[in-house]
């Protein structure tokens, strides 16, 4: 047996350079470690950056300017940012902060809901829009609200509606806004709602106007709507339509008597005077009524009918009232197609002009012609001012007409100036309301201006006129002046001036209304007024014309008992129409006598 000798050697190891797992496991754990570290640091920067996106999410959220709040199904507030803490106040609706019954209500809401609430902060009242949304945040059910300042847009909303339906002047409903509470009055579900229309219209209030100023004429529409306001119904409206006009709503109405009453009492005092800057105002007011459904079943036909029934009022005595009626419809109809009839003359031109001379009462000489107008109806019939001056005036159309009456004129001189000479004068009328308007009295003196004949008229204005002489004279004499045309005062004496007033009146000419002239020689009143008129209007530098002189007896006291030379009427000539001139002149000679002079006078005293 071998003798067997213990070894020195260590186990066997692996030589250099050798891989094997054992030497690859510190490696291994050294990239692991590497990785963890490389991700440990990612995580952290995730970490920050995420931090970092909160907090600029959380400054963001804060600083909106919208308010933004999270609210518990019990309302408790979760989250607000600065903006809702702002807007915090108590609110008027169930969505307010802390109405459990509200917040649960909108929570279960499918979508998204919309509110607008009023709320009261540092600032005052606002209005907020809210939009509530609900939301599960960690599994808990709320409602995330977003609110924006709606105060200044509400502000303008209100604003537009306030000039939309509200009259700027008296604060009342206007046009709009009384028409759509009819409309809603005639849609009602109440079985047979009765209600009236009372249609207001200020009497003379163009006059307050002209003689007070327009401000005074201002208050004393707020001071009229006032005083109506306070004398009818709460459950009545009163609106201010138009200028000086005013609608009333008269609802419920339960009997005619009441109605009655109520609109007496309004007559009564608005007849009361008004106490304005120091002046003690009277005026009154002219009223129409209609009954829904008696008068019409439409708000159109009701304002229509009270109107008409106004206007009823007002060709009479003004001052009252009166009930629509069937009479008044077919007035109304009869009127609406003289409405269209004329409108359709103006755009058609169908107008002329007649010529009345006017004539030297001692040598019988024409030293001029007055120029009247007339229209021509679609059958070719002439019809007198009388027909359609007053209706013209008030739809606005005497402009248009007196623009048409002074072509007319200018293509007519050439055979006034062969009936009646060259040197005879033009007289045209125009009324007191264009003599007061300054933009038609400058068109129409430019337009007269152009025709090259201004020196040769005369224009005619009621002694109307000058109620606001201070305008005519200031502003509308100088135009007239400067064009070389005249100015003339016609039927003086029916209107609002006297005698003292002449002194204040610059004019060229004086006409006598004819009520002065009618029957003069059996008349010692008129006689002595005619006197006076004619004593004053010498040392003014007036020529004074005696109107509507119809017979020799008047003629020969004019002649005889005055020093009056000029005289107009049918005793020397009916109106002459444009195309029977031709002719009128005696014998195309130089001797301008009137032609009306040579032949049988007719006895009429119809007015032009």
């Amino acid at each position: 047996m071998a003798n067997t000798q213990p070894s020195d050697q260590m186990p066997d190891s692996p030589a250099d350079g050798d891989t094997g797992p054992a030497a690859a496991a510190p490696a291994a754990v050294a990239s692991e470690t590497a990785q963890l570290q490389q991700l440990l640091a990612e995580s952290k920067d995730n970490e920050r950056e995420a931090r970092r996106a909160l907090s600029v999410l959380a400054s963001i959220i804060k600083h909106l300017p919208v308010g933004v709040t999270v609210q518990a199904e019990d309302g408790k507030p979760l989250f607000a940012n600065d903006m809702a803490a702002e807007f915090s106040g108590p609110a008027p609706n169930d969505a307010a902060p802390g109405s459990g019954e509200g917040i649960a209500a909108q929570i279960n809401a499918p979508t998204v809901t919309m509110t607008e609430d009023r709320v009261a902060g540092a600032g005052g009242e606002r209005t907020l829009l809210k939009y509530c949304r609900p939301a599960r945040i960690h599994d808990r059910a709320v409602l995330v609200t977003a609110a924006i300042d709606h105060t200044e847009r509400k502000q303008a909303e209100v604003e537009l509606s306030r000039r939309a339906y509200f009259d700027d002047l008296t604060g009342l409903p206007n046009r709009t806004l009384i028409q759509e509470h009819v409309e809603q009055l005639l849609v009602s579900p109440e079985p047979s709602p009765r209600f009236a229309l009372a249609f207001l219209d200020i009497d003379n209030f163009k006059h307050i106007n002209d003689y007070y100023t327009h401000a005074i004429g201002d208050a004393l529409l707020m001071k009229v709507a006032q005083r109506i306001a306070t004398n009818v119904r709460p459950s009545d409206i009163l609106s201010r339509i138009s200028g000086d006009e005013f609608l009333l709503v008269v609802h419920p109405l339960a009997c005619d008597e009441d109605l009655a009453a109520l609109i007496d009492s309004l007559l009564q005092q608005l007849k009361e005077p008004f106490l304005i800057e120091g002046f003690e105002i009277f005026t009154s007011a002219s009223i129409g009524l209609s009954i829904y459904p008696d008068h019409g079943r439409n708000y159109e036909m009701l304002r229509r009918a009270a109107d008409t029934a106004m206007y009823r009022i007002k060709e009479g005595a003004k001052g009252g009232a009166a009930l629509f009626d069937s009479d008044m419809g077919r007035a109304m109809t009869k009127r609406m197609a003289q409405e269209q009839r004329l409108r359709l003359a103006v755009r058609d031109g169908r107008f002329c002009c007649a010529f009345q001379p006017k004539v030297d009462i001692r040598s019988q000489e024409v030293v001029g012609v007055e120029a009247l107008i007339r229209l021509r109806d679609e059958d070719g019939e002439i019809q007198t001012p009388g027909d359609f001056i007053g209706l013209a005036t008030e739809l606005g159309l005497i402009d248009d007409m007196a623009h048409l009456a002074l072509d007319q004129i200018v293509r007519s001189m050439d055979l006034i100036d062969e009936a009646f000479g060259p040197h005879v004068t033009v007289s045209i009328n125009i009324a007191a309301k264009q003599a007061c308007n300054i933009q038609f009295m400058r068109d129409f003196c430019d337009e007269l201006k152009s025709t090259t004949y201004a020196s040769r008229f005369i224009v005619e204005v009621t002694e109307d006129a000058f109620v606001a002489k201070s305008l005519f004279q200031s502003q509308v004499l100088p135009m007239l002046r400067e064009i070389g045309a005249r100015v003339s005062i016609d039927d003086f004496g029916t209107g609002y001036s006297s005698l003292a007033a002449l002194a204040d009146i610059t004019a060229d000419e004086l006409k006598i209304d004819r009520s002065f002239i009618t029957d003069i020689h059996k008349r010692s009143r008129s006689q002595s007024i005619l006197k006076a008129i004619e004593a004053l209007s010498e040392p003014l530098g007036m020529t004074v014309i005696a109107e509507g002189v119809e017979t020799l007896e008047e003629v020969a006291f004019l002649q005889a008992a005055t020093r009056i030379r000029y005289a107009q009427g049918y005793y020397f000539s009916r109106p002459i129409m444009m195309e029977d001139l031709t002719g009128t002149r005696n014998g195309g000679s130089g001797n301008s006598r009137s032609h009306a002079m040579q032949r049988e006078q007719s006895p009429l005293r119809a007015r032009r």
